[in-house]
Protein backbone atom coordinates (compact mmCIF):
# COMPACT_ATOMS: atom_id res chain seq x y z
CA UNK A 1 0.00 0.00 0.00
CA UNK A 2 1.27 3.34 -0.51
CA UNK A 3 2.14 5.52 2.02
CA UNK A 4 2.34 2.35 4.37
CA UNK A 5 5.02 2.10 7.01
CA UNK A 6 7.61 -1.01 6.60
CA UNK A 7 9.99 -0.22 9.52
CA UNK A 8 9.77 0.57 12.91
CA UNK A 9 11.03 3.58 14.40
CA UNK A 10 12.70 2.98 17.58
CA UNK A 11 13.22 5.99 19.50
CA UNK A 12 12.06 6.68 22.75
CA UNK A 13 11.45 10.16 25.02
CA UNK A 14 11.38 10.36 28.95
CA UNK A 15 10.90 13.36 31.26
CA UNK A 16 10.85 14.09 35.05
CA UNK A 17 10.43 17.42 37.19
CA UNK A 18 13.78 17.93 40.02
CA UNK A 19 13.04 20.83 42.35
CA UNK A 20 15.98 22.56 41.55
CA UNK A 21 17.20 25.60 39.52
CA UNK A 22 18.06 24.24 36.15
CA UNK A 23 21.51 25.51 36.23
CA UNK A 24 21.91 23.19 39.13
CA UNK A 25 20.85 20.38 37.38
CA UNK A 26 22.50 21.34 34.26
CA UNK A 27 25.74 20.94 36.30
CA UNK A 28 24.76 17.74 38.07
CA UNK A 29 24.54 16.27 34.34
CA UNK A 30 28.06 18.18 32.53
CA UNK A 31 30.04 17.57 36.19
CA UNK A 32 31.62 14.35 35.98
CA UNK A 33 32.35 14.31 39.42
CA UNK A 34 28.57 14.56 39.99
CA UNK A 35 27.65 12.48 37.20
CA UNK A 36 29.57 10.10 39.59
CA UNK A 37 28.07 10.05 42.53
CA UNK A 38 25.04 9.21 41.07
CA UNK A 39 24.56 7.50 37.24
CA UNK A 40 28.13 6.54 36.36
CA UNK A 41 28.73 4.63 39.47
CA UNK A 42 31.85 2.95 38.27
CA UNK A 43 33.16 6.86 37.43
CA UNK A 44 32.29 9.46 34.74
CA UNK A 45 35.69 11.00 32.90
CA UNK A 46 35.60 14.27 31.36
CA UNK A 47 33.11 17.39 31.68
CA UNK A 48 30.39 17.76 28.68
CA UNK A 49 31.66 20.24 26.44
CA UNK A 50 31.08 20.16 22.90
CA UNK A 51 33.35 18.24 20.66
CA UNK A 52 35.11 15.89 23.59
CA UNK A 53 34.37 12.25 24.26
CA UNK A 54 33.95 11.34 27.69
CA UNK A 55 34.06 7.90 29.13
CA UNK A 56 30.89 6.68 31.74
CA UNK A 57 31.52 3.43 33.59
CA UNK A 58 28.77 1.26 35.34
CA UNK A 59 29.80 -0.69 37.99
CA UNK A 60 26.93 -3.15 36.61
CA UNK A 61 28.50 -3.13 33.00
CA UNK A 62 31.91 -4.45 31.72
CA UNK A 63 34.09 -1.31 31.05
CA UNK A 64 33.78 2.16 30.16
CA UNK A 65 31.56 3.37 27.55
CA UNK A 66 32.74 6.41 25.02
CA UNK A 67 30.41 9.31 24.86
CA UNK A 68 30.53 11.82 22.17
CA UNK A 69 29.39 15.26 23.05
CA UNK A 70 28.03 16.76 19.98
CA UNK A 71 26.42 19.98 21.68
CA UNK A 72 26.32 21.72 24.63
CA UNK A 73 23.81 25.02 24.77
CA UNK A 74 24.65 26.19 28.53
CA UNK A 75 21.31 25.08 30.79
CA UNK A 76 19.30 24.16 27.73
CA UNK A 77 20.20 20.83 25.62
CA UNK A 78 23.08 18.15 25.76
CA UNK A 79 23.88 16.06 22.39
CA UNK A 80 25.18 13.30 22.69
CA UNK A 81 26.43 9.83 20.83
CA UNK A 82 27.42 6.25 22.05
CA UNK A 83 27.85 3.36 20.20
CA UNK A 84 25.14 1.06 20.19
CA UNK A 85 25.58 -2.64 18.91
CA UNK A 86 22.28 -4.53 18.00
CA UNK A 87 22.15 -6.73 20.47
CA UNK A 88 24.75 -5.01 23.14
CA UNK A 89 22.09 -4.67 25.66
CA UNK A 90 20.88 -8.78 25.34
CA UNK A 91 21.17 -11.09 28.02
CA UNK A 92 20.35 -14.22 26.11
CA UNK A 93 22.69 -16.38 24.27
CA UNK A 94 22.16 -15.16 21.06
CA UNK A 95 25.11 -13.60 19.22
CA UNK A 96 25.97 -9.91 18.96
CA UNK A 97 25.05 -9.28 15.10
CA UNK A 98 25.81 -6.74 12.38
CA UNK A 99 28.62 -3.80 13.03
CA UNK A 100 28.13 -1.40 15.39
CA UNK A 101 26.47 2.11 14.97
CA UNK A 102 25.65 5.14 17.04
CA UNK A 103 22.44 5.98 18.46
CA UNK A 104 21.79 9.79 19.77
CA UNK A 105 20.88 11.10 23.06
CA UNK A 106 19.34 14.68 23.39
CA UNK A 107 18.96 15.39 26.97
CA UNK A 108 16.96 19.12 27.86
CA UNK A 109 16.69 21.38 30.49
CA UNK A 110 13.73 23.71 30.74
CA UNK A 111 12.96 25.81 34.07
CA UNK A 112 9.67 25.60 34.76
CA UNK A 113 9.88 28.73 37.34
CA UNK A 114 9.18 27.99 41.38
CA UNK A 115 12.83 26.54 41.36
CA UNK A 116 11.82 23.33 39.25
CA UNK A 117 13.89 21.97 36.08
CA UNK A 118 11.76 19.63 33.28
CA UNK A 119 14.56 17.22 32.19
CA UNK A 120 13.48 15.95 29.21
CA UNK A 121 15.81 12.77 27.09
CA UNK A 122 15.30 11.19 23.63
CA UNK A 123 17.38 8.29 22.10
CA UNK A 124 16.88 7.53 18.81
CA UNK A 125 18.64 5.72 15.90
CA UNK A 126 18.62 1.74 16.60
CA UNK A 127 18.28 -0.53 13.83
CA UNK A 128 14.41 -1.95 13.65
CA UNK A 129 15.54 -5.42 14.46
CA UNK A 130 14.53 -7.28 17.15
CA UNK A 131 18.14 -6.62 18.71
CA UNK A 132 17.71 -3.08 18.07
CA UNK A 133 14.47 -3.09 20.05
CA UNK A 134 15.67 -5.13 22.62
CA UNK A 135 18.68 -2.51 23.31
CA UNK A 136 16.44 0.12 22.80
CA UNK A 137 14.76 -0.67 25.92
CA UNK A 138 17.55 -1.00 28.06
CA UNK A 139 18.51 2.03 27.24
CA UNK A 140 15.33 3.48 27.95
CA UNK A 141 15.30 1.89 31.02
CA UNK A 142 18.52 3.35 31.81
CA UNK A 143 18.08 6.69 31.37
CA UNK A 144 14.45 6.31 33.55
CA UNK A 145 16.83 5.33 35.90
CA UNK A 146 18.68 7.84 35.73
CA UNK A 147 16.29 10.86 35.81
CA UNK A 148 15.18 8.69 38.86
CA UNK A 149 18.41 9.25 40.81
CA UNK A 150 18.88 12.59 39.36
CA UNK A 151 15.62 13.51 41.49
CA UNK A 152 16.47 11.85 44.71
CA UNK A 153 20.31 13.20 44.44
CA UNK A 154 19.70 16.63 44.00
CA UNK A 155 16.75 16.98 46.06
CA UNK A 156 17.54 14.29 49.25
CA UNK A 157 21.18 13.87 48.92
CA UNK A 158 20.30 10.31 48.02
CA UNK A 159 22.40 7.38 45.70
CA UNK A 160 19.45 4.99 44.15
CA UNK A 161 21.88 3.30 42.27
CA UNK A 162 24.65 2.65 45.14
CA UNK A 163 23.75 -1.29 45.75
CA UNK A 164 20.87 -1.43 43.36
CA UNK A 165 22.36 -3.81 40.74
CA UNK A 166 25.24 -5.61 42.68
Amino acid sequence: MSGERTTMDLRFKVAGRISRGVHEVFEAVVDPDQLSQYFTTGGAKGRLVTGATVTWDFAELPGAFPVEVVEVEQDRRIVLRWEAADDAQSTSDEPVTGASYFTTVTIEFEALGDDRTLVTIAEEGWRPTPGGQRASYGNCEGWTNMLCCLKAWLEHGINLRAGFFA
